[in-house]
């Protein structure tokens, strides 16, 4: 692909040299989180920019690009997905996929999505992929035209989601991307000392404060800790899962099944939203009492298990209403 370039569209090989050679200038070394703490925007993109700097002067991508796709569709390198499978780009199975596979619910029910053996080689397959002769236009751009490349990736399949070239110009802009395109390296401030260990808000039971102080993401977006363990953010009047995603620089579909819910639902004000997976049991309590009218999937969000686990234990469907008194195992039954 490097053969498409042409002088009109092409940065300055110097320029970008120089700042390959200021990110790189020492062995790259993939970035863990601390334990229990998720990896910023700027962990991720001090982590990965070199990677996506090379992969700009081999094939033409711009580095902004790349770096926004992999921030936006990895969740900052947090989703289940980046971390269970190494994709960071939600790169689903073709037909002509060779490599691991896992499901997800994306945009039908188990969606098929490639896995990969380390996340460099996420990168590597992220540059052969837009080497497909569907984006073949995208190389016509010039490299330093990340709002063209972030509609024209659009328009070419990649995504579903209407709004997602002004998600990908919006991290590129915020994070001013677009500097390494045109070989000015990125860097962030370190956060003040105050912030460096944020507390975050206790709930038990999904209901009261026990101590701690709330943080926030994204769009001043509260962040709680159901039971010390699950985050979790409370829906505002307007909330959908495509708004969420926004402010969290999540996907939708992703969210959407971390609360066994339909991409699609209308969100009430108030409701918890889990931002990780839920659990396979609940931690403080081993059975539920039903109330009338009450159904699993409630049960699930309450106590914070998977809809799939609490259906399995109490041998119920998924959408099963419960009757008063009903007694709901939060765990799996012991023999």
């Amino acid at each position: 692909m490097t053969g498409l370039l042409s002088s009109a569209r092409s940065c300055s090989l110097a320029r970008i040299g120089l700042a390959l050679a200021l990110v790189v200038g020492q062995a790259f070394v993939p970035m863990e989180g601390q334990p229990g703490k998720p990896l910023t925007a700027e962990d991720y993109i001090s982590q990965w920019k070199a990677v996506a700097i090379k992969k700009m002067k081999e094939h033409g991508i711009p580095a902004s690009i790349t770096l926004a796709q992999g921030l936006l569709e990895s969740g900052n390198g947090n989703s289940v997905l980046a971390r269970e499978s190494n994709n960071h780009f939600g790169i689903k199975c073709t037909p002509d996929w060779t490599g691991g596979r896992t499901y997800h619910d994306d945009d039908k029910k188990d969606d098929c999505f490639r896995v990969y053996r380390d996340a460099a080689e996420s990168y590597d397959d992220h540059a052969k992929f837009l080497q497909r002769s569907r984006y073949a236009a995208l190389f016509e751009l010039k490299s330093t035209d990340y709002k063209g490349w972030a509609h024209g990736l659009k328009k070419a399949g990649y995504a579903t989601d209407p709004r997602y070239p002004q998600k990908l110009i919006d991290l590129i802009e915020r994070y001013e991307l677009h500097n390494l395109d045109v070989g000015v390296d990125v860097a962030y401030k370190p956060k003040p000392k105050t912030e460096e260990r944020p507390t975050v808000r206790q709930v038990r039971g999904g209901r009261k404060p026990v101590g701690g102080e709330e943080i926030t993401i994204g769009s001043g977006r509260a962040v709680d800790v159901f039971e010390g363990r699950i985050k979790f953010v409370r829906a505002k009047e307007g909330d959908s899962f495509r708004k969420l995603a926004t402010d969290l620089e999540m996907t939708h579909g992703m969210l959407a099944r971390w609360n066994d819910m339909d991409k699609e639902s209308l969100l009430t004000e108030g409701q918890i939203i889990y931002i990780q997976p839920k659990r396979n049991a609940s931690k403080t309590n081993a059975v539920h009492s039903a109330h009338t009218g009450e159904t699993l999937w409630g049960v699930s969000q309450q106590y914070g298990v998977k809809l799939s686990k609490l259906a399995k234990y109490n041998g119920l469907a998924t959408d099963a209403r419960l009757t008063e008194g009903q007694r709901i195992a939060l765990r799996k039954p012991s023999r």
